[in-house]
């Protein structure tokens, strides 16, 4: 998809997140501005919603829902997602207990993971390709399939060795949904975006991490970026027009994308209106994908403050996890995954 094409596309979409009392009113809105006069995409934001990241199959071919398929999608969706209704003997489609005896992690009051699609009751986050899937991935060869498997057992085998032997969810270093990119999943799905001139910051609900991002004139991105890498990678930012554009690469692993560390990533925000600001995002990656791919969804205003995330309560689970290992090693009882 061409860039002129993707951004007629983020009108439409932004046009279709508008809610119509806030389209009858866009004439008499002005352009929400920060103290020194730039577009203002700061607040306190939700990114929940049912609208899964990629087409299910059985919408393969239809890009929106009309308001009654929605509603009927949006109802079977919520009870099959309900964790409250799992059969413990039986399980669900995705259930997997986290004990013998069919324990689960959590039930339903954990969870917001939205309750309905986004404004325009798209079937997918992902805008392009026009299959709202992400695409094929990149085929490998026989030696790095065999190495992938021989690295993957050696993380079996080690795990309870060590802290740093654990995955970053388990360390409580990285979530699952702030990315970057972020992305919309069970629960703690906001975040809140600070700006100062010169700066911006995305502070995430989830593991509570926060993301300083310098913004650059055109031409300053490579050269005012460090020799190093990190786990949410480099960002650099700067404008185009409303939209601030956030470039980021140099990612030392633990991204909650499903890429590597060749990823390069770019996101940008535009405000809509003053509660909404559209999030979009381009994945590429020419080590995992075939081809970029494209996701938007909206961040809704939310008035809720953003609560401290206790990762473990302090870590007691990981300290419990590598305990208990030593315990069953002294007894010599086998660890299992």
């Amino acid at each position: 998809m061409s860039r002129s094409c993707a951004r007629a596309l983020l009108l439409l979409v932004a046009v279709a997140l508008v809610p119509a009392a806030a389209l009858a009113q866009t004439d008499r809105i002005m352009p929400m501005r920060t103290p020194d006069g730039q577009p203002d995409v700061s607040g306190t934001f939700t990114f929940r919603t049912l609208t899964p990241l990629e087409r299910p199959s059985d919408l393969s071919d239809q890009e929106t829902l009309n308001v009654e398929d929605a509603a009927a999608w949006e109802a079977r969706e919520r009870t099959r997602r309900n964790r409250d209704l799992f059969d413990p003997e039986r399980g669900a489609l995705f259930y997997r207990p986290r004990a013998e005896g069919g324990v689960l992690s959590y039930n339903e009051f954990w969870y917001e993971r939205g309750v309905e699609m986004t404004a325009d009751k798209r079937t997918s986050l992902i805008v392009d390709p026009p299959s709202g899937r992400r695409p094929p991935r990149v085929e490998r060869s026989p030696e790095e399939q065999a190495a992938a498997q021989a690295r993957a057992a050696y993380r079996r085998e080690h795990m309870y060795d060590s802290y740093e032997n654990r995955s970053t969810g388990d360390r409580c270093l990285m979530g699952f949904n702030a990315g970057p990119p972020m992305t919309s999943a069970t629960y703690n799905n906001n975040a809140m975006i600070f700006q100062a001139p010169g700066y911006l910051a995305i502070l995430n609900e989830m593991v509570h991490n926060v993301r300083m991002i310098p913004i650059t004139e055109p031409g300053e991105e490579e050269t005012a970026k460090p020799p190093f890498d990190q786990r949410s990678g480099v960002s650099r930012a700067h404008w185009e027009g409303e939209t601030l554009v956030i470039e980021t690469t140099q990612f030392a692993g633990g991204s909650s994308s499903l890429s590597s560390t060749n990823m390069h990533l770019v996101e940008r925000l535009t405000r809509i209106d003053p509660d909404t600001v559209a999030y979009e995002y381009t994945v590429t990656d020419p080590t995992v994908y075939t081809a970029p791919y494209t996701v938007m969804m909206p961040f809704r205003r939310t008035d809720g403050p953003l609560f401290e995330y206790a990762c473990h309560e302090g870590n007691i689970g990981l300290f419990g996890i590598l305990a208990g290992a030593r315990v069953q090693e002294a007894q010599g009882i086998p660890l299992r995954p």
